[in-house]
């Protein structure tokens, strides 16, 4: 039966934790699994860290990426999501997309016979889910019984990074203003995937107290440039600074998805001090997007 990586919820705790371990483990003892074969990498929305990871993931793995702008293909406007499908699998062994609406992933998987792999929806961003428990994992070891704390809005990385946390046993606190926060049933879900704790605050301390690693993102995500004086104003005191990550455990980490916009988000002097592990995260990208594919292709570790 062909798996597809849409969400981290999607898959249980062992079947993350093996995407991880074939992540960090040398690309050379995972067989080439792409050997010969082609991987289309569709973009509806242009990124750094994702093309580049992903076309090297795939590299790695043995095979041939093939980078497509959205409007190269015109899903739904040239022609229907699944045409496009049955086409390009005909070409390719997976199929990786970076959308706006998560529908036309559920759409895609709906007639795909290749894995189809979420490179970012408005709904999650597991690729970067499993790159930041690489990275906190490397910072301070298992992330079951750590605190990780959010501080921002509670978007695609924010439900992502609850879902992963959750399956790994972390205790999850999100510090989100109100109108930008997540719903109860959201919260619920958490503690079901398996969460040590799950709390929701107004006041970012009140969630960073104690946190292992201390999670931000922009205010402004790609679409919603329209919306940024308001948004700049309803985040008023979100910024994490060097207060705010005083009252993290002494060696908590600081991380951000990236892009960074240092003075709104974040203070310079966190996303560039010690703290921060912001660059070992986005080279993590590689690693995650590599034991993912290798997991998806039927690689074990």
């Amino acid at each position: 039966m062909t798996q597809h990586l849409l969400n981290i919820a999607d898959f249980d705790a062992g079947e993350v934790r093996a995407m991880l371990a074939l992540g960090a483990a040398d690309p050379a003892s995972l067989g080439a699994p792409l050997s010969g074969r082609g991987a289309a990498l569709i973009f509806e929305k242009p990124s750094n860290r994702t093309r580049q990871s992903m076309e090297m993931a795939v590299f790695q793995l043995g095979g041939h990426p093939v980078y497509t702008r959205g409007e190269e293909i015109g899903i739904d406007v040239r022609e229907p999501a699944s045409d496009v499908v049955k086409i390009l699998q005909g070409y390719h062994s997976v199929i990786a997309a970076r959308v706006f609406d998560h529908g036309l992933l559920e759409r895609m998987v709906a007639v795909a016979e290749v894995p189809i792999v979420n490179m970012l929806s408005d709904q999650s961003h597991p690729l970067q889910a499993l790159a930041d428990v690489l990275t906190m994992e490397s910072a301070f070891g298992p992330l079951a019984g750590r605190r990780v704390a959010w501080v921002g809005d509670f978007n695609n990385v924010a439900r992502s990074l609850g879902e992963i946390c959750s399956l790994l046993g972390a205790h999850i606190a999100f510090a989100c203003p109100p109108g930008f926060a997540a719903d109860e049933s959201e919260l619920e879900r958490f503690t079901l995937l398996g969460a040590a704790s799950v709390e929701q605050h107004g006041r970012p301390v009140d969630a960073v107290r104690g946190a292992d690693a201390v999670h931000a993102d922009t205010w402004v995500s790609m679409g919603q440039e329209s919306e940024k004086g308001d948004r700049v104003k309803a985040f008023e005191g979100f910024t994490v600074d060097d207060a705010m990550m005083g009252a993290a455990a002494p060696d908590a980490v600081f991380m951000h998805c990236m892009p960074a916009y240092r003075g709104l988000e974040v203070t310079a002097d966190v996303i560039d001090g010690p703290r921060s592990r912001v660059f070992e995260q986005g080279h993590a990208r590689l690693p995650a997007a590599r034991g993912a594919l290798a997991f998806l292709l039927g690689v074990r570790p």
